[in-house]
């Protein structure tokens, strides 16, 4: 025998797998018992962190959905507008023209008023009245056209919203606000008042706690 046979074996080296201890026994056992739980607890903190996030993400998308829908809202809300402004312009552009006009329609009824009635029989003054009272329908009729309505509320109850009383007159066989006498007929513009009609009404010779109010 050599003295080469005689020398002892080296010691072989062995690697310890990551996440193991090189201790042996009940330690070892601590050890990766210890491991294991935080381990655990590291994968519950990493899937709260992801339900934290995904209640921020559901609570951001039901904000952007409800501002979307006031958006949505606002916007149809404003067409409509528009709309009822851009109609109202188209209906109530003529007003002042037709104010203008009612001059004109008053002077045909100030024509005739003028013409005695001694006169209204004779054949040389008839086709001048009839004259004046086609061109009063003819443009009483292009009011209409345009939506512009006579007011003539003889014998209706006073209303301050389309009637001016001119005078009060004690009437007994008629309710106290009658209107007895129309001085000036009024006109509206589709439901716009354009001149109130200028009115006498009746009333009670004593006045009546629930009489008619006829300066509203």
């Amino acid at each position: 025998m050599t003295p080469e046979d005689t020398t002892p074996p080296k010691p072989v080296d062995t690697e310890i797998p990551e996440g193991f201890t090189d201790l042996t026994g009940p330690a070892a056992f601590k050890a990766q018992t210890k491991q294991a739980q935080n381990a655990q607890e590291q994968s519950g903190d990493q899937d709260n962190s992801h339900a934290e996030a995904v209640v921020k993400l559901e609570a951001a998308l039901a904000e952007s959905r409800d501002q979307l829908i006031r958006t949505v809202a606002d916007m149809d809300n404003l067409r409509k507008r528009s709309i009822r402004e851009r109609e109202d312009a188209m209906k109530y552009s003529i007003s002042g023209f037709a104010r203008d006009l009612l001059d004109v329609a008053d002077t045909f009824k100030r024509a005739l008023d003028a013409i005695p009635q001694d006169l209204r029989s004779e054949e040389r003054i008839s086709p001048l009245i009839e004259g004046i009272q086609a061109m009063e329908r003819v443009l009483l009729t292009c009011f209409e056209k345009n939506g512009i309505r006579k007011i003539e509320p003889l014998d209706e109850p006073f209303n301050p919203n389309f009637h001016e009383v001119m005078f009060e007159t004690p009437i007994p066989e008629k309710p106290t606000g009658t209107i007895i006498q129309i001085i000036e007929p009024g006109y509206l513009l589709h439901d716009r008042l354009l001149r109130p009609a200028r009115v006498g009404v009746s009333k009670s010779e004593t006045p009546s706690p629930h009489g008619v109010d006829t300066q509203a």
